[in-house]
């Protein structure tokens, strides 16, 4: 499991929303499989480095207030490159 916080307000059989919070630099929610659909909303928004399956990475830039979207199946680590929040809506 990984470093950064996670708390889960909405937990049914539709949806489920989780609060991500990465304190330090290097905070990460650790190697997982998205069973669902989800939307990600930014709140402080930050910089993340994206590991996926394969090991591969990329840079990503959430701006906060600016949803985007994801699909079940996605496989990856999230790390922080500075402190962020940020909530996980999955769609069930």
């Amino acid at each position: 499991m990984g470093s950064a916080g996670s708390t889960t307000a909405v937990d049914n059989d539709r949806i489920r929303i989780t609060t991500w919070t990465f304190e330090v630099e290097g905070a990460n929610t650790g190697h997982h499989v998205h069973e669902h659909d989800y939307i990600v909303v930014p709140v402080t928004g930050g910089t993340f480095t994206i590991t996926d399956a394969d090991g591969g990475t990329q840079a990503m830039t959430q701006l906060a207030g600016v949803p985007y979207l994801g699909t079940a199946g996605t496989a990856h680590d999230v790390v922080a490159n500075a402190p962020a929040v940020f909530v996980e809506i999955e769609l069930k």
